[in-house]
Formats: structure tokens, sequence, C-alpha cells
């Protein structure tokens, strides 16, 4: 069975990606009420949850997540507002990446970082090989903003089918066919830029493993079908014990 085999319920979708907001606060992966992540619903039209806006990763729950439109418009009643603006970069790539089924964005101070560096991830350690090859790259623009079409066409272009991408001077991306795909994505993807921008901290000269150990690796984490399912269930376990008020 594929990642995106199975039809999850609205319900199930919520729950999830509130799950996701609580375990981005718990590993101090948030900019306060800013940055997004999304996932798309069920059916033929264009919709699509995302947080609100003023509330603090760590408040999210399945209920107060807002149903908007591909233009980031609010599709249900809320007493929240929303950020159109925001949802620019998530649109774009959901509209364009039928198996980019959930979208996550971030401004972790490692991401930002690494997005300040023209050598982008490097291959330093079994995890940064993992995105070898596999994260693109999009050069600055300023702010994304919702009437600026062309930059969504090159944030799909420079996305292109890698699993992540890097916004130069801003931060991280992964997309994934599921709520619990993307989240392993970017989970490790920010382990990947920590690590790097620590050895770099060391000022020693940085070891690079040869062209075909790094092909290698890469294709060892590629043939690796679960692709965060297992750690998944355990930190939704986790949330369980701990906060379960994520599910309300």
């Amino acid at each position: 069975m594929s990642l995106a085999s199975a039809a999850p319920t609205e319900q199930a979708l919520r729950e999830e990606l509130a799950a996701a907001y609580r375990l981005m606060a718990l590993f101090n992966m948030t900019d306060l009420v800013y940055t997004h992540l999304s996932v798309r619903l069920p059916g033929e039209s264009h919709r699509y949850l995302v947080n609100p806006y003023g509330l603090l990763f760590e408040e999210i729950t399945a209920s107060s997540l807002v149903i908007v439109d591909a233009d980031g418009q609010p599709r249900q009643e809320t007493s929240w507002p929303v950020n159109p603006a925001g949802f620019v970069i998530h649109s774009a790539i959901h509209r364009s990446r039928p198996d980019a089924a959930c979208v996550m964005h971030s401004h972790t101070v490692a991401g930002m970082v690494v997005a300040a560096q023209d050598q982008k991830i490097l291959p330093l350690n079994q995890m940064n090989i993992e995105f070898y090859g596999a994260v693109g790259f999009h050069g600055y623009e300023g702010i994304a903003a919702d009437d600026n079409l062309s930059e969504r066409e090159r944030l799909v272009r420079d996305l292109g089918n890698h699993c992540g991408l890097i916004l130069q001077n801003h931060g991280l991306l992964t997309v994934g066919a599921t709520v619990a795909q993307a989240f392993y994505r970017m989970y490790y993807m920010e382990q990947a830029c920590r690590i790097q921008i620590a050895a770099q901290a060391t000022g020693v000269p940085l070891h690079i493993p040869s062209e075909e150990k790094i092909v290698r690796t890469k294709k060892q984490f590629d043939d690796d079908l679960d692709q965060g399912q297992l750690i998944w269930q355990a930190l939704r376990r986790k949330l369980d014990r701990e906060q379960p008020d994520y599910k309300d």
C-alpha cells in the first residue's frame, strides 16, 4: 500500500495536522505565530487545513484548524483570522504537486543559517546524506506576497520533484504524501542543518565522504519504505500521553 493510497477523513487529517503543530513546538521548530503547516482535504475542490493566525503552535487543536481555499480564504466559519499572504507558498505547491498532500514551512535558526549559505546542505553526516540531491533551492525575492504570481511559478520550478526546498535567506520547506512523511522530512532536514552549522563552528577541516559512499548511502535511505511511519506512531503516542487535548 502506498503512502497516499488511503483516503483519511477530515477529522483524521485535523488530528494529524494538529499533532504536527504540537510536535513543531515541542522540538523548538516554531517562529511564534508565523509559518504554516498545511494539508489537502479529500475531494476534487482545492481545500486545505491550516492554522488560524495568532495561535501559538502549542495551542493548536484539531478543531481550531481552518479550512481555506487555494487563495488562502476561509471556507468555514471561524472566530480567528487567517493569513492569506502566508499561504502563498503552500498554495503554489499544493496545486502543482498532486503528491504533496502536506506542506511544511519553518523559520528555525539552523534552517535560516544554512539558507544564508551558498553550499546548501553538505553531506557531512549520515542524516545529511539522506537529503543529497533531494532538496531544491529557491533564490530570495523578498517576503512572499499573494500578488506575486511569477514567484509562485519559480517556487514550483525550484522545488521540482524534490522532497524539500531551501528558501534562500528565509527558511526550510518539506512536502509529503502524508503529514507523517512531511514531518519526518522536516525534522531530519532540521537536524541536518543543525549538524552542518555545528560542524562548521568547530573551525577544523570537514570530511566529506567519497561520491561513491554518498550515493550508496542515499540509495539505502531511498530503499526504506517506512518513511517515518514508525517514528510518527511513536510521536503520536507521546502526544496522547502528554498533550491529549491536541485532538479536541
